[in-house]
């Protein structure tokens, strides 16, 4: 029966009864119909399904910098990593309904099982996996598995006729309407027919009934923990109805509506919640995505299409239409040639295929169909991009700054106003100069919130300039970055504060010396001054007592790359190139025994450790050069020269030992000849005693890839020096047929990494007869034009004006070759 009121609503069910709107999270029908059925009925209080400690939080959804998605965040005190969300969008029911309870000076509050009770239960090592149960509830790390209409949370117990089932209600409902498809089901029975006419509580009453037939047969569905939040919610109606009379609207699942009526007792109903275990929770709200809300990112309550269902909330008329001309604008935005006449095609296809298909309006399927076929031209890769954007979509919600935080939340607020950085959902690219003091301040936060474990940015390659005052980072914002901005706020209440404290704690637990080194490099790049000489007390303890040459080669690259930004970012590193100094010169020592009796595997990985000392012993000896005061040098010293002398004297070493493997031999060749310190003829002396027939083929092409090989621009060497060519080139007629499979895959290895232009001319080279090659090498007159056996001074001397340009350099500062 409906009854009159003295406001003017009309109150549906008998006297005493609670309006109970049975809804589907994030459904925009359900909202619409929640809407019209407050409305219509005018209730004295809405309790709407969520955990009561968000109460406090409600009138916040109020305020005007408040635009969902939003989410309540709960997280343990104790525990920040154990959270849980419960999101909702502009047409989430529950989000309707607390808007409309503000609105209209109604009371609203959460009756599910309190936060306090659910992170604990989450915790349970004894519980059911899927997380806690929220209404529409999300945990991090695991989210929970609530279903569309509600079926959330496991518990103890329950009389489920198959407990072992878990069911999703859309699912049951629509197989037994003949729907293989849940979504179309939905989108058919309610997102296309609005609030029933002239009766705005007949589609929860239908509901009602098509889920009570589902609880009768299903019991809990599996989902037992759900009668543990039902017995909770039950006796807040209850409480509610005491303060405020029989007119109580409940928004909450559908799933839970019949056991809501269900008349219990309330000793039966506290017996279920006696002995549930607690922590202590706070709880905000956070910005949302509309990429969280979808099934994909693992949100158990999740639906397919956020995007899709808030253009069909917000679409006041002609939906199709209005989102058709969005699909338009989006592909024109990416050079597509789209027209209107493209989008009235079409919606008449869409309309005509929702017509073959029985279907009373067009929905996602008959759009995407219409799109794929008209305005993508049967790909699917335009129309990736339109899931992706459009039917997807990447908003991020955002709330008030007056919303409860912890304190680092709070500074990281500020440094994003300050620093003119806003959080995206949307994936970018952000380039930064660090001359520029904004540009500075940006890359000091992402690097110290990296460093806390909040990845909003990872650096990316830059496309420009690769000197160490330009970075390029890629950011994105996620919900679940709040949380973990939650967790760090253990270390600190500052994002300076937390980082350092961290990396020092970091520093002390490190495992490896190479990570104490990588640490090093973050924290100056972090610019942390007071982790720093923590971070070096750990690295000379941990250096002094490792004696592994790999271990001290992989550590030595990043420390040495940590000298480059003293410049930059005006961080003293003196005492970082001590440390590097010392660790190379203990390198240097321990490298040629090291490289005795390797396999192949661990000889490729000295050849890379090689490579990786050979860079650092540059940057080192250049960064002690600048670092050391001239008037205190001592000659004698030689500075960073007398570094790069004792490293090619360790080179010169590696070359000429035959127990060194082939490759790191031959990479040793090449490191000197590129440093001048071997002439072209030495080079090839020594490629052809290895190359002789006397060396095992497997020995000489690892040599040879060590020489020419490991993207060491070796290609190149071998187009300009046809010497060299000719002895590969010879070498490799002479391997016996038995040997040859054995070196191919070394060589194809080595020669694949060329460039094609590099492959194309070797190949015109080797093409031309041996005698002609071999006549050139020896007369010094290349095949090839614009080759030469000496250096043309003229030739050289032509670019020198644009060089001069290039460097800013008056023309006392540039020479010719003549000096």
């Amino acid at each position: 029966m409906t009854g009159e009121h003295e406001s003017g609503g009309r109150w549906p069910g008998g006297a005493g009864q609670p309006l109970l709107l049975g809804v589907r999270h994030h459904g925009p029908g359900s909202a619409r119909a929640v809407r019209a059925a407050l409305a219509a009925a005018r209730p004295k209080t809405v309790l709407i399904e969520g955990p009561p400690e968000a109460d406090a939080l409600i009138p916040l959804a109020a305020d005007e910098d408040m635009r969902p998605p939003v989410a309540l965040l709960a997280h343990a005190v104790d525990e920040p990593g154990r959270s849980a969300f419960w999101p909702m969008a502009e047409f989430s029911p529950e989000w309707v309904a607390i808007r409309w309870a503000l609105e209209h000076g109604v009371p609203a509050r959460f009756i599910d099982l309190p936060a306090t009770h659910t992170l604990a239960w989450g915790r349970d090592p004894e519980s059911e996996s899927g997380g806690p149960a929220g209404p529409a509830g999300e945990e991090i790390p695991q989210p929970a598995e609530d279903g569309a209409c509600g079926t959330g949370g496991e518990g103890d117990g329950g009389t489920a006729t198959r407990p072992d089932v878990r069911i999703d209600p859309l699912a049951a409902l629509a197989g037994a309407a003949g729907y293989d498809d849940p979504e179309r089901w939905w989108e058919d029975v309610v997102e296309h027919r609005g609030p029933g006419e002239g009766d705005p509580f007949a589609p929860f009453d239908v509901l009602e009934e098509a889920m009570g037939a589902l609880r009768e047969t299903y019991g809990s569905g599996g989902h037992d923990r759900d009668l543990v939040r039902e017995a909770y919610m039950r006796l807040q109606v209850r409480a509610a109805q005491r303060e405020f009379g029989e007119r109580v609207a409940v928004v909450c699942g559908a799933w839970h509506v019949p056991a809501l009526r269900e008349r219990t007792t309330v000793a039966a109903d506290r017996a279920r919640l006696k002995g549930l275990p607690k922590v202590k929770a706070d709880m905000t709200w956070v910005p949302w995505t509309h990429r969280r809300l979808s099934r994909v990112s693992g949100y158990g309550a999740g639906i397919d299409s956020p995007g899709w269902y808030g253009h069909l909330f917000a679409a006041s008329d002609r939906p199709v239409e209005r989102w058709l001309t969005k699909v338009a604008g989006l592909l024109r935005a990416e050079d597509r040639l789209v027209s209107s006449a493209h989008v009235i095609e079409a919606v008449r296809l869409a309309r005509t295929l929702a017509a073959m298909r029985g279907r009373p309006l067009p929905g996602l399927t008959e759009t995407t169909d219409a799109v794929r076929a008209v305005m993508c031209e049967g790909s699917d890769v335009p129309l990736a991009l339109v899931h992706d954007r459009l039917v997807v979509g990447d908003v991020l919600g955002e709330v008030p700054r007056t919303a409860p935080a912890v304190p680092l939340q709070r500074d990281l607020d500020r440094l994003q106003r300050s620093l003119r950085l806003k959080p995206e959902a949307l994936e970018r690219e952000l380039e930064l100069d660090l001359r520029k003091d904004t540009d500075a301040g940006r890359s000091r936060m992402l690097h110290r919130l990296r460093l806390l474990g909040v990845a909003w940015g990872e650096p990316a390659a830059s496309r420009g300039s690769t000197g160490t005052f330009r970075e390029t980072w890629r950011l994105r914002w996620e919900p679940e970055l709040s949380v973990r901005v939650a967790e760090a706020g253990v270390w600190g209440t500052t994002v300076l504060a937390a980082a350092t404290a961290k990396a020092e704690a970091d520093a002390v637990s490190a495992q490896g010396l190479a990570e104490v080194t990588a640490l090093a490099e973050r924290c100056l790049l972090a610019e942390l001054p007071d982790a720093l000489p923590v971070v070096m007390r750990v690295l000379t303890d941990r250096a002094a007592l490792d004696t592994d040459v790999g271990h001290l080669a992989q550590a030595l690259p990043a420390l040495v790359r940590s000298l480059r930004y003293g410049d930059v970012r005006g961080t003293d590193t003196r005492a970082l190139a001590e440390v590097a100094a010392g660790l190379a010169e203990r390198v240097f020592v321990g490298l040629p025994p090291a490289c005795a009796a390797l396999d192949a595997d661990a000889a490729e990985d000295m050849r890379r450790h090689v490579d990786a000392v050979h860079g650092a012993v540059g940057l080192l000896a250049d960064a002690r050069e600048q670092q050391v005061d001239p008037e205190r040098r001592d000659p004698a010293s030689g500075g960073g020269r007398d570094l790069r002398g004792r490293w090619h004297a360790v080179l010169r070493v590696l070359t000429g030992r035959d127990t060194v493997p082939g490759v790191v031999r031959g990479r040793a060749v090449r490191l000197l000849l590129d440093d001048g310190k071997l002439a072209q003829d030495d080079a090839a002396r020594l490629m052809g005693l290895v190359l002789s027939p006397g060396t095992p083929p497997q020995d000489a092409a690892a040599w040879i890839e060590g020489f020419v090989g490991g993207g060491s621009g070796g290609g190149m060497l071998l187009v300009h020096d046809e010497r060299l060519l000719a002895l590969v080139d010879d070498w490799l007629t002479g391997v016996p047929a038995e040997a040859f499979t054995d070196v191919l895959p070394l060589l194809r290895r080595t020669f694949s990494a060329y460039e094609p232009g590099v492959r194309r001319t070797l190949g015109e080279q080797v093409r031309r007869a041996p005698e002609e090659r071999s006549g050139g090498a020896k007369s010094g007159h290349f095949g090839i034009p614009g080759f030469a056996a000496d250096l043309d001074p003229g030739r050289a001397d032509a670019v020198l004006p644009v060089v001069r340009l290039l460097l800013g350099l008056d023309d006392d500062n540039l020479v010719g070759v003549d000096g």
